[in-house]
């Protein structure tokens, strides 16, 4: 009874460090593919036209991602040339202002008076000009919060959707090149447990690929 259990034991532990062993071996051969699948990306290697077109929806949302950061970008750029060029001029403006209100009160004639309407005018926009400030600082925070906190974590989530089908892809390598050494007696259980990745790999792929699309809907939404 025994010598029995000790051998079902062995037996066990057997089988436990063979499905460890074969464990380590398939996700050893799935970060080869998935390097595989890297290098082919980075490269600019043609990849298989009905994934690519697969991915066609995610890839225009991703182009509209890029713009709406470009424009985020440019926007404020914009906003710090338009609010120091209005400083600028508002400074300007005060200082001609003063030199044809002093060159004015030196004046009696007609010209003397056109000088000191000329200078209240010019003090009146400068000062229009200042107050414009306020608002524009806001709408530029606005703008700079909208572009750290809503595109921030939408380049995230997509980093982290590019992993999954960079993943995603090399499984699929994996599995053509599992299916072109198809032997039905010998390998069909490793061309299953291929499969299996593949299916696993696909689903973490499609969500991080909706949540991307939603989060980049939102932002587009969220610009109006």
């Amino acid at each position: 009874m025994s010598y029995r259990n000790s051998n079902n034991n062995f037996q066990y532990d057997n089988k436990y460090n063979e499905q460890q062993d074969r464990n380590s071996l398939s996700k050893l051969r799935s970060k080869y593919w998935t390097t595989k699948q890297l290098v082919i990306k980075k490269l600019g290697r043609e990849e298989d036209e009905f994934v690519i077109a697969s991915d066609a929806d995610v890839d225009a949302k991703l182009e509209l991602l890029f713009t709406i950061k470009k424009s985020c970008h440019d926007l404020l750029r914009i906003m710090d040339r338009y609010q120091t060029n209005v400083l600028i001029l508002s400074h300007e403006e005060t200082d001609m202002a003063r030199f044809l209100k002093d060159y004015a009160q030196a004046d009696k004639n007609r010209a003397g008076k056109i000088m000191a309407s000329v200078s209240k005018v010019l003090a009146f926009t400068a000062q229009q000009r200042l107050s414009l400030r306020q608002p524009l600082l806001r709408l530029h925070n606005e703008i700079e919060t909208f572009r750290l906190r809503a595109v921030t974590d939408t380049f995230a989530t997509v980093k982290r959707m590019e992993t999954a089908r960079t993943e995603y892809r090399g499984s699929i390598l994996w599995l053509k090149d599992a299916s072109a050494q198809l032997d039905p007696e010998k390998q069909l259980e490793k061309f299953r447990r291929v499969q299996s990745q593949v299916k696993v790999a696909k689903t973490d792929y499609d969500r991080l690929k909706s949540d991307v699309i939603q989060k980049i809907d939102l932002l587009t939404a969220s610009r109006w």
